[in-house]
């Protein structure tokens, strides 16, 4: 595991998208995992204004998104589905077949996630994983003692997760309960993955992973076991451990 402490949101974000530039320009053809939240939000804005300015193609881009909420409809402005064309989708050249997110709204959702994690397969797995870091130590919407070889599967959302989401809602209520996420065995089974933590709020987390123990109780612990983790953490978030930030704004 390899931590790459940044002096802020910005700093993360810009570094996070040139690594991923890097590789779209490189590779002839990529699958790209990607999160949702607040979190990569800055990361897409520049990957969009790379596009405008440099016409970065994404012909040959597949993409599969850890999650999506149960009972929303692709249109829904807060499903994953509507926010990644928000935030990205629509604003590259990416084919919208080449993009994959669970369908929350799938009459059978057993059918789907099998579906969902049979697709992942055939692309030859994920080359490289974008995460970002629950307080609880979630990664998708892996909750707390969530099995370490679970593929993708139907969750229960802990209420401090439904909290943490209640922002982008009118109400606690209208947040939904259930979810479909990628596995944690299906996320470990990345070539590579990017982790972005921005925020005092993250910080206990930061520091559990660093240093604590591997457990089910914290799903981001596993991510010790994976051959290729990069994490990209900035001054707040770093408070509590003795990494400093050592790049400029």
């Amino acid at each position: 595991m390899r931590i790459v402490p940044v002096e802020n949101y910005t700093t993360m974000s810009k570094a996070v998208a040139s690594i991923l530039l890097e590789r779209i320009k490189q590779a002839s053809k990529l699958t790209l995992g990607l999160a949702t939240g607040g979190t990569p939000i800055q990361t897409y804005n520049y990957l969009i204004e790379d596009y405008k300015k440099n016409k970065t193609s994404y012909q040959h881009v597949s993409t599969f998104n850890l999650d999506e909420y149960i009972g929303l409809k692709s249109t829904d402005p807060n499903s994953y589905h509507y926010y990644m064309n928000d935030y990205l989708f629509s604003h590259i050249d990416i084919p919208k077949q080449n993009t994959n997110i669970p369908n929350g709204d799938a009459q059978n959702l057993q059918q789907e996630c099998e579906a969902f994690e049979k697709k992942i397969q055939e692309h030859g797995g994920v080359d490289i994983q974008l995460l970002g870091l629950g307080s609880n130590g979630h990664i998708g919407f892996n909750e707390p003692g969530t099995p370490f070889d679970t593929s993708t599967h139907v969750v229960n959302l802990t209420e401090a997760t439904r909290q943490a989401n209640a922002r982008y809602f009118n109400s606690i209520d209208e947040v939904p309960t259930q979810a479909i996420t990628m596995g944690i065995s299906s996320i470990m089974k990345s070539k590579e993955i990017v982790l972005l933590v921005s925020g005092e709020e993250k910080s206990k987390a930061l520091k559990k992973l660093i240093d604590g123990e591997i457990d089910s109780s914290f799903p981001a612990s596993i991510l010790n076991n994976h051959e290729k983790v990069t994490i990209f953490a900035d001054r707040e978030a770093l408070i509590y451990t003795d990494i400093t930030s050592t790049m400029t704004r």
